[in-house]
């Protein structure tokens, strides 16, 4: 009787350990960029990625990268979208880095308003999102932190 109670007891702290549906599990930075149709960009460091999927799947990767470099990555990354700015920063959450200098929102399938262009499977080697989200923090002159959301809606 002992037995077969500690036996319950222990299959309940491991199904306690699992990561539960929609929890976020560490994921490789170029695959979490690539499934917004992005690559990391030179001179990037300090990334971390993650991806949580249950009904839908998200990708986050933040990362930090020469300040003079963001929008010429955006542009190079996203020809079509419209140009970055502020418009489309959510004001500060309790997961922002601060206020955002610059964002991104963009919708990736053909008929959004902010269509970036790009549909996904259609880049090499095609990419699932349906939105990206960038936000930009400056953290000085030099420096500025990215906040790089994909995913399914």
């Amino acid at each position: 009787m002992a037995l077969a109670a500690l036996g319950v007891l222990v299959a309940a702290a491991a199904g306690e350990a699992r990561d539960e549906p929609g929890d976020p599990r560490q994921a490789d930075c170029a695959e979490a960029l690539a499934f917004g149709g992005a690559r990391l960009p030179a001179g990037a460091h300090d990334a971390r990625c993650t991806v949580r999927t249950w009904l839908d799947t998200e990708y986050e990767a933040g990362f930090r990268m020469p300040r003079r470099d963001v929008r010429g990555w955006l542009r190079a990354t996203y020809p079509d979208a419209p140009e970055s700015g502020t418009a489309s920063c959510v004001p500060d959450s309790a997961d922002s880095a601060g206020p955002a200098d610059l964002c991104l929102d963009l919708g990736l399938t053909e008929g959004d308003g902010n269509h970036a262009g790009r549909v996904p499977g259609s880049a090499a080697p095609g990419f699932g999102a349906a939105a990206v989200q960038v936000e930009v923090v400056y953290e000085g002159p030099d420096r500025a932190l990215v906040t790089f959301t994909a995913f399914t809606v």
